[in-house]
């Protein structure tokens, strides 16, 4: 048992050297419940609603002092598109993937940044969690 401790630190050691970015995303999937940003964008999955996520999402953007430039809405997906107060375009995706499933996609500019949409898809988080701890 302890060899196999050995390898599989081994292991690690070795994906976060030749990995680091690709290690980094696969650690944040699973300790985040599946967040994972690739190619310029944030992608996570909710255990609510599109009707909920897509709540949290406008009070999230009104909270980041966000100002919504489209706002669409059907039954099954949702498109926000925001500009910050340097003209940075931001656009929020969510579509239902079940009855009590959403998709998140968030994309911050053209090519994408991690640290904005991160902090974005947290605040649509803790606004879930608010409106759970509610009930």
């Amino acid at each position: 048992m302890y060899k196999s401790h050995i390898a599989l630190i081994g292991l690690l050691i070795s994906l976060a050297i030749i990995l680091p970015g690709c290690l980094a995303a696969a650690v944040g999937a699973g300790a985040a419940g599946g967040v994972v940003y690739i190619k310029g964008d944030l992608e996570a999955v909710e255990a609510q609603n599109i009707d909920t996520v897509y709540a949290a999402t406008k009070k999230a953007v009104g909270q980041l002092g966000l100002i919504i430039t489209k706002d669409s809405k059907d039954t099954r997906s949702a498109e926000i598109v925001t500009r910050d107060d340097e003209d940075r375009k931001t656009t929020i995706k969510l579509k239902a993937i079940s009855v009590e499933a959403t998709k998140l996609l968030i994309r911050v500019g053209i090519f994408g940044n991690e640290v904005r949409s991160s902090l974005i898809f947290q605040k649509i988080h803790d606004n879930l969690q608010q409106s759970e701890s509610q009930f």
